[in-house]
């Protein structure tokens, strides 16, 4: 964890001297700003594919049905929900890097634990405080939710009618799951970045350099997608469910689990899709991370 510790530093550096893009910027607000950016970018990209997995995990359904009902509902409602997992994103994966090295300074000056564990609580905290913004992906899951599009016109409309209604702790539906997946995927994420990175070829040019953080970021988020794949699944069911009781996470991935006759592969449904998203995904984020990093 120390090589990973050096690694990460180094790329915070960059070549210093050499920023030509808002070279004014405190040195501690970098790792924000860079990963807002980057989110944006992957965001923007990546969103059509998000929609065919967001079918996949909330009915169960194969790739090539979900693509069928995204061309009946036509190209006006392609970019349907973009706005919040854009205002989400980029502020949790603003939250997730600059949090997380801010923790990472912060812990060892009031803790005597090894570097390896105030990273990884490091991690885990930086994911916990990303949760605060879930209501942002309860108002993405109803706006996806063909069965919602007569009732929730936009963004706003959403927001509006789920606090006029229900209340504020309904736009914490689905909570639970987000948390037990944001912690633990973050403490891997920032645990193996560095080592997957040192055994990729060593890079001789800033393209190079470009590449590899691509195939450390893409390699990354493949993994943890597929291994946290089943919370995402109870999280869209969840958050699909407007009003009545709030039912307990376990129960609900019990009713999944019956629905999909009792087999592990059926709730993987869509984990092909999002392996292949994850990769585009984590790559564009990484690589652009690292790359704002050193010209900042």
């Amino acid at each position: 964890m120390g090589v990973v510790a050096t690694m990460e530093r180094e790329g915070q550096r960059g070549e210093q001297g050499q920023a030509v893009l808002l070279p004014g910027v405190d040195p501690r607000k970098k790792p924000y700003v860079c990963g807002s950016c980057a989110a944006f970018s992957n965001i923007v990209i990546t969103f059509p594919i998000q929609k065919v997995l967001f079918r996949q995990q909330l009915f169960g359904v194969r790739a090539g049905e979900a693509v069928t009902q995204l061309r009946r509902d036509g190209l006006r409602n392609l970019y349907r929900g973009l706005l919040p997992p854009l205002l989400q994103k980029t502020t949790t994966v603003a939250l997730m890097f600059g949090l997380y090295e801010d923790f990472s300074r912060l812990l060892p000056r009031h803790a005597g634990a090894p570097e390896l564990l105030t990273r990884s609580l490091a991690a885990v905290l930086a994911g916990t405080a990303e949760a605060a913004f879930t209501p942002f992906e309860r108002v993405q899951t109803l706006l996806q939710d063909p069965r919602h599009h007569g009732r929730f016109h936009n963004t706003f409309h959403t927001f509006r009618t789920l606090l006029r209604d229900h209340g504020v702790r309904e736009c914490y539906r689905g909570l639970v799951p987000i948390l037990l997946r944001n912690g633990p995927s973050n403490a891997l994420f920032f645990g193996l970045r560095g080592p997957i990175k040192q055994r990729l070829p060593e890079a001789q040019s800033p393209a190079a350099h470009l590449v590899n953080d691509f195939i450390c970021g893409g390699l990354l988020g493949a993994m943890l997608g597929f291994l946290f794949y089943p919370l995402n699944v109870l999280k869209a069911r969840m958050q699909a469910q407007v009003g009545g009781a709030f039912a307990p996470s376990r129960a609900v991935l019990l009713t999944i689990w019956r629905e999909r006759d009792g087999k592990v592969t059926h709730l993987f449904r869509g984990a092909h899709l999002n392996y292949h998203r994850s990769i585009l995904s984590w790559g564009i984020i990484n690589a652009t991370y690292e790359l704002l990093l050193k010209v900042m």
